[in-house]
């Protein structure tokens, strides 16, 4: 049995290999407060055993992370019981989710109205604090949910905790008997970038995140230790042994501030969902402008009581959820590593990789930039990798999870992949520059023949920008890549030998006129490499915009007819090359746009091969005739052809395969006849 290509044995040896790599970093997060990864980088390795167990629950063991709540915590700290549980939420990752939890909820609470109040996911650690008659007498740490660890001589030298509640008159039940506030324990981005810019000073190791060191400062034993690093406490609730005198979770927090305990601004009561899709899209866009890292959002009922009916499911309330945005950070196999040849004759290295979500797209491919970046970061093919956004735009690959490296992956030998992907060209790479390029084509060079072929009549037959006068303009200094062409003015060729006014505004008009060119011969004049004429009409037929071709994964450029693996990752590897990116940006600037038209003409539906000579025309010029009559041009014949045009000089092997496939063999008469009917 296959899923998604891999055996059940393959299957299962991938789990094991999960199981035993989330269970190590399970400890070292939990026992060791020493997170070797991110949180993201654990969810998306959990992501991947929970689907091979949810296809294949015959797989599912008693020591799998899946099944296990919690992990033992580190010594040290008096175990503490929690007087009512601490709840986990549930993770929902589009509004379709939360759409659906209410639908759930108006099932179980039919006829009864909603408010919702939504508040920020603190990314800290989780941690009770327990007042009797108004002063601190414990805290404690989430540990597994129903016990925690005592942490009260910690946390008392937190700045901002009270250690004896703000006496509140509208709030003075809370100075009564047991109150109980949950918050986070966190570390301000502001804060931390103190704390690192210290340690840089005295030449010491920054810390990794502030996540991680929030967690890992409130278990030292130590409190002066504690004291010397800048927490901050930020509560999201608070209870009473009598929950009628918390109703809501807005009077919770009004309470929470009353009592001089700081909760989050930015929570807010939504009158429905519209109101609660309106707040995620507004925390997405600036959530990195909080003073604290997070990576969600909390959605609850406001009623508190109705929260109560709900009940719990495990343990997950059904009355809330937490929105999750799309992750910075996932790992996926790498599947291959092709190399793109740029205008300058670089060779840039590309990882091409199962699909994989990343800060909300869909990407599977990455710049792996030169030879060193790959030795550095040793990636090899068949390399579980760490994938991640710079920018939240350009993916790129963080680091290699080389527990789960196949015992086949041999180290990936560049010098070896150029000769086998570009068995025509010679590389060199000089003195310090850690980029090979191609030997004996200097820049200027490659610049010369990429503006050529663009201006060509194959691509966009930019009148009067042949050789000669893109070696001039070249050489001026005033075109250094195709898109400047469409900056120059009158005067400036006008001062080159070769021009005059006249023979310089017929030029920058020429090339005016092809800024709307056919998407087709836009996408041929970019010279990517594998791809000819028709490749470059089959792209545009399919993709039918520039937008649509630069996103397409492998296998959706495989879906078009005609290409294969070599051409798709040719494709793939040119639009990953930042280079590229940048003159596919720049050309936009300019007011370049490549225009799709659909072909159509007596011919549509017809396919044509031309063999031998024609005495009429040129061959390119045939397979022009055939394309804009509706017709495909192709360069053999295949099952699909319709006609074989047989010209001069024709060799049996070709009517015969004519023959074979049915394939109508026309003579260049009877060719001509059918170009005219109309």
């Amino acid at each position: 049995m296959r899923i998604l290509g891999v055996t059940k044995t393959e299957l299962a040896a991938r789990a094991k290999e999960l199981r035993e790599l989330l269970a190590g970093y399970s400890y070292e997060y939990h026992v060791l407060d020493a997170p070797s990864v991110s949180d993201a980088v654990y969810d998306s390795l959990m992501a991947e055993l929970k689907a091979i167990e949810a296809a294949h629950p015959e797989l599912v063991t008693l020591d799998s992370p899946t099944q296990r709540v919690g992990n033992e915590l580190l010594g040290g700290f008096q175990k503490v019981a929690h007087s009512s549980r601490m709840l986990s939420l549930n993770d929902v990752f589009a509004m379709e989710d939360v759409e659906a939890w209410v639908v759930r909820m108006d099932k179980l609470l039919p006829k009864r109205s909603h408010e919702f109040f939504a508040d920020i996911k603190m990314d800290g650690l989780a941690c009770a604090l327990i007042y009797e008659d108004g002063l601190l007498v414990r805290a404690v740490t989430r540990g597994d949910s129903f016990i925690g660890e005592d942490v009260t001589h910690n946390v008392r030298t937190i700045a901002n905790v009270p250690l004896r509640l703000r006496g509140d008159p509208k709030h003075k039940v809370f100075l009564q008997g047991r109150t109980e506030v949950r918050g986070e324990i966190v570390m301000l981005k502001e804060d931390f970038e103190k704390l690192n810019a210290s340690q840089r000073a005295v030449g010491k190791p920054e810390f990794a995140n502030p996540r991680n060191l929030a967690a890992g400062t409130i278990r030292q034993l130590d409190p002066k230790l504690v004291a010397a690093r800048p927490l901050t406490f930020i509560a999201y609730d608070i209870l009473r042994d009598d929950p009628s005198e918390v109703p809501t979770n807005q009077a919770a927090y009004q309470a929470l501030r009353g009592l001089g305990i700081r909760a989050n601004s930015q929570a807010q009561v939504l009158q429905s969902l519209n109101g609660v899709r309106d707040f995620i899209a507004k925390w997405d866009k600036k959530r990195h402008d909080l003073p604290f890292t997070t990576d969600g959002l909390v959605v609850k009922l406001n009623d508190r009581a109705q929260f109560a009916e709900l009940g719990v499911v495990g343990k997950q309330p059904r009355g809330a959820v937490a929105y999750k945005y799309a992750a910075e950070q996932a790992t996926t196999v790498v599947r291959d590593i092709v190399i793109s040849i740029g205008r300058t004759g670089a060779a840039t290295p590309v990882a091409v990789f199962d699909p994989v979500q990343v800060a909300g797209t869909t990407v599977q491919h990455a710049s792996l930039h030169n030879a060193d970046e790959i030795a550095r970061k040793d990636i090899r093919i068949g390399d579980t990798v760490v994938i991640f956004k710079a920018g939240d735009i350009i993916p790129q690959v963080e680091s290699v999870v080389k527990e789960l490296r196949p015992k086949a992956a041999e180290a990936f030998n560049y010098v070896k992949a150029l000769h086998e992907q570009y068995p025509e060209l010679e590389f060199e790479r000089k003195g310090d520059d850690v980029v090979y390029r191609v030997k004996g084509a200097s820049g200027d060079l490659m610049l010369k023949r990429s503006v050529e072929f663009y201006a060509s009549r194959a691509a966009l037959d930019i009148d009067t920008l042949g050789e000669k006068n893109v070696v001039a303009l070249v050489d001026a200094g005033l075109v250094k890549d195709i898109a400047d062409i469409y900056t120059l003015t009158v005067e400036q060729v006008a001062e080159l030998d070769r021009f005059a006014d006249v023979s310089a505004r017929k030029l920058v008009e020429a090339i005016a006129e092809k800024k709307t060119p056919p998407l087709e011969r836009f996408i041929l004049g970019l010279g990517i490499r594998h791809v000819g004429a028709q490749t470059a009409i089959d792209l545009a037929s399919h993709f039918e915009s520039m937008e649509a071709l630069s996103r397409a994964t492998l296998e959706e450029l495989q879906a078009v007819d005609g290409i294969g693996t070599v051409v798709a990752e040719s494709i793939v590897a040119w639009f990953v090359d930042e280079d590229n990116q940048a003159l596919l940006e720049k050309l936009a600037q300019v007011g370049v746009k490549p225009v799709y038209k659909k072909k159509s003409g007596h011919l549509a539906g017809k396919s044509f091969v031309v063999t031998g000579t024609l005495e009429s025309m040129s061959r390119d010029e045939a397979a022009e005739a055939v394309r804009a009559r509706g017709g495909v041009f192709q360069t053999s014949v295949a099952k699909d052809t319709t006609y074989l045009v047989a010209g001069g000089n024709v060799g049996a092997g070709k009517r015969a395969k004519a023959e074979k496939y049915g394939t109508v063999v026309l003579d260049e008469a009877e060719f001509v006849e059918l170009l005219r009917k109309n």
